[in-house]
């Protein structure tokens, strides 16, 4: 069952038995919003980047991006760049596939971005959400629908926390940044963290 989460919003990610969960995919996926033209509706393709930054406490350690594919030690992969989106509310346009199992042990937290690499804002972009899957069987976990546009081009979507018993939670950020790249957005993810 996927719990749709609201900014702030926190779910454990612990199965039901109660063990925790191995291998999640963050999801992502948008639309970009038909505009009235002169000739009638038209679309402008909007390439979106997701990206992953793991952080050791409040210190960036590495980050997986279009550019960075697979972290340093293994345990997060991005499956591809997409530049034009297109799935939208459905699937997922771009993925990352974390292995909770073999994140270092220094490695607190993970946070996940979306920035407008061609600089266009949120308010061309449709049906965006960011979703939580056990990538073992598929199940939606969690998903944060990114509501409401915005002049912003950036998008802090979320982080999974590491707990003190070793399990992880993830929570739902939204905070829109100007951002065409996750670089852009360090300064704006520190209050985050």
């Amino acid at each position: 069952m996927s719990v749709n989460l609201a900014k702030g919003q926190s779910v454990s990610l612990q199965k039901s038995t109660g063990e925790s969960l191995t291998v999640v995919r963050m999801g992502l996926g948008w639309k970009a919003a038909a505009r009235r033209g002169l000739f009638g509706r038209r679309t402008k393709e909007v390439d979106l980047d997701a990206s992953a930054l793991l952080y050791a406490e409040k210190t960036p350690s590495d980050v997986v991006f279009f550019q960075h594919l697979v972290s340093n030690d293994g345990s997060v992969r991005h499956t591809g760049d997409n530049v034009v989106g297109g799935v939208g509310a459905g699937g997922d346009d771009e993925s990352i596939l974390v292995d909770l199992a073999r994140v270092p042990v220094h490695i607190t937290q993970i946070v996940f971005t979306v920035s407008s690499y061609t600089g266009q804002t949120f308010q061309e972009v449709e049906n965006a959400h960011c979703r939580l899957v056990d990538e073992t069987n598929g199940t939606e976990l969690a998903r944060y629908e990114l509501a409401g546009g915005g002049a912003h081009t950036g998008q802090i979507m979320a982080k999974v926390v590491r707990d003190a018993s070793g399990g992880w939670q993830m929570t739902a950020i939204g905070a829109p940044a100007k951002a065409r790249t996750f670089q852009d957005m360090l300064p704006d993810i520190a209050p985050f963290l």
